[in-house]
């Protein structure tokens, strides 16, 4: 199915060469370009990675966790029981590679963050049918600042993000397919991956679920639109073979094989050894109590970014630090609320399916905090979405000439260059350049 304006953004992008003659994106190139944006981004966000040469925030629970899963500390206790493993394991396998050090423990980081990237140039393809929009929602997301630092510490939420980003562009693809099976499975398998990494990974195949399943019960009472458009988020032919088993098999059978088999290294086949580690992960998730933290903050402050987190602050002299600050581009993300609101009105007016789908995702990754008991929360939680607002940003900037989103593009890289001093420890900054960054008493 066609996206919003898909055929006038091809006939736009048709003198420089974004799209082949008979108006397909040319797929070669499009992968090239995908495997260049990833190359690109995970030697940048290598720079400097080993600074600081010792843990940062939460790597104290996560590195530990993954030493023991290569016999490097004691097997028992099981350390950090309340996730799921795979992040833990991608770890583990860089530290057999790279030996027991700071680059070991945070490189698997750039290369999911790298995969991050480039998943949301696919959104992108996928969404605008063109390159340029597509390229510029990716340099959006890394300017963001948020996925920067995230992708160089040793946690679980980049590789929740990376392959969350990789199962929603599989299925915005298979969005406008007349047979997406494989391409559903595919997406599937990517959700399963994310769940492996951190349990807020069900987020996104959850999104993917309700919309799929609202498509189909709107096409078993036979609705329609009065008048049909090829840019509705809805149409009673689509997807004319896919059964609601094939949806279970992609949407649910895959997810689940590919989340368990994440556990297979740690228990073997043991049914009971696993089936115990979900219970564990669930009591953590759901029911422990959890005291409060200095830097936590409530779900609704996200996207106005009230309170950063500090993951480092390391005063080498009277004047000089070492600062990791997890706080966001504010040119990215400010701005990023009225163009969600732009995206509300182009669904509500136009039905539009590029604004539905943008602003489903964005809600599914953000909206489910605010349900769950768990009463300690973070800034980084609403990376998923916040990684995501890039692509209201740029369907936004579609309107105007396409000098104008190169210009928004340079300045958000402006906002990010100004931050890189609180964003990478071994840049360092002085006491002075740090106090004019925190604008507000709250990012203190």
């Amino acid at each position: 199915m066609p996206m919003k304006s898909a055929a006038a953004r091809r006939d736009e992008d048709e003198d420089d060469g974004d799209v082949a003659q008979d108006g397909a994106l040319p797929a070669r190139r499009c992968a090239l370009t995908a495997f260049m944006i990833f190359v690109i981004t995970h030697v940048i966000l290598m720079i400097g990675l080993a600074s600081p040469p010792k843990f940062v925030f939460d790597e104290v629970h996560y590195v530990p966790a993954a030493r023991q899963m290569l016999g490097l500390a004691p097997a028992t206790p099981q350390l950090n029981p309340m996730h799921p493993p795979l992040a833990k394991e991608l770890i583990a396998l860089s530290i057999r590679t790279f030996g027991d050090n700071a680059f070991a423990w945070r490189y698997p980081g750039t290369v999911l963050g790298g995969l991050a990237v480039a998943a949301i140039y696919l959104c992108g393809l996928a969404l605008f049918a063109a390159q340029s929009p597509a390229i510029a929602a990716a340099l959006l997301a890394f300017f963001n600042q948020m996925l920067f630092v995230q992708a160089r510490i040793a946690m679980l939420d980049i590789g929740a993000l990376a392959f969350g980003l990789l199962g929603i562009a599989a299925f915005l693809f298979a969005f406008r397919l007349r047979r997406p099976q494989f391409v559903l499975a595919l997406a599937g398998a990517m959700f399963g991956l994310a769940i492996a990494c951190k349990w807020s990974g069900l987020f996104p195949l959850l999104t993917t679920l309700l919309i799929v399943g609202l498509i189909k019960l709107l096409q078993h009472w036979q609705t329609s639109f009065g008048d049909p458009q090829p840019t509705d988020w809805y149409h009673p032919e689509q997807w004319p073979q896919l059964r609601w088993a094939y949806i279970a098999l992609c949407l649910v059978a895959a997810p689940t094989l590919c989340y368990l088999a994440t556990f297979v290294p740690l228990h073997g086949l043991s049914i009971g050894a696993i089936a115990e580690a979900q219970r564990r992960i669930f009591a953590d998730s759901v029911t422990t109590a959890i005291a409060g933290h200095t830097y936590m903050s409530a779900w609704p402050t996200w996207p106005l970014l009230v309170r950063p987190v500090w993951f480092l602050f390391d005063k080498a002299s009277e004047t000089d630090i070492a600062a990791v600050v997890l706080l966001g581009n504010p040119l990215v993300l400010w701005p990023a609320l009225p163009a969600l609101a732009v995206c509300v009105r182009d669904f509500v007016a136009q039905r539009s399916a590029t604004a539905f789908l943008i602003l489903t995702f964005y809600l599914g990754c953000y909206l489910p905090w605010a349900l769950l008991p768990r009463a300690l929360s973070f800034l980084y939680y609403y990376l998923p979405s916040a990684t995501l607002a890039s692509l209201a940003l740029v369907h936004v900037l579609m309107r105007w000439p396409r000098r104008v989103m190169w210009a928004y593009v340079a300045i958000a890289m402006l906002g990010f260059a100004l931050m890189l001093p609180i964003s990478a420890a071994f840049i360092g900054t002085t006491m002075r350049t740090f106090t004019r960054l925190m604008l507000f008493q709250s990012w203190i």
